[in-house]
């Protein structure tokens, strides 16, 4: 819904653009470039981030399900890790090899 309402503002955008201002066609070509170069970036963007937030939370999901994670080739697990959630991190529990090890979420297969 918010790509929808993205693309009337910036049709809104280009009707202005093209009754409202005495500008020349290359200029107006040049700010109507420029505009769809910023929100195509601005979708690329919230795409990506989107996906890897859902990779994120999948790796936790696991991991809550007691399963092992792969994180940069460490084995990650609920026996050795406990998770903080309000950064997303495993941090090695006491007693345990890993102990004081962190490692993020985000880098986690």
């Amino acid at each position: 819904m918010a790509y929808i309402a993205g693309l009337v503002i910036v049709g809104f955008f280009f009707f202005a653009l093209h009754y409202f201002t005495e500008l020349t066609r290359h200029q107006k070509t040049l700010v109507t470039a420029i505009v769809l170069t910023i929100v195509l970036s601005a979708i690329a963007f919230n795409t990506y981030t989107s996906t890897q937030r859902e990779n994120m939370m999948n790796v936790v999901m696991k991991f809550n399900q007691h399963k092992t994670i792969s994180c940069n080739g460490v084995a990650v697990n609920d026996k050795n890790y406990s998770l903080s959630i309000g950064t997303y991190t495993f941090i090695g529990k006491e007693n345990t090899p890993n102990y004081g090890q962190m490692i993020s979420a985000s880098t986690c297969e």
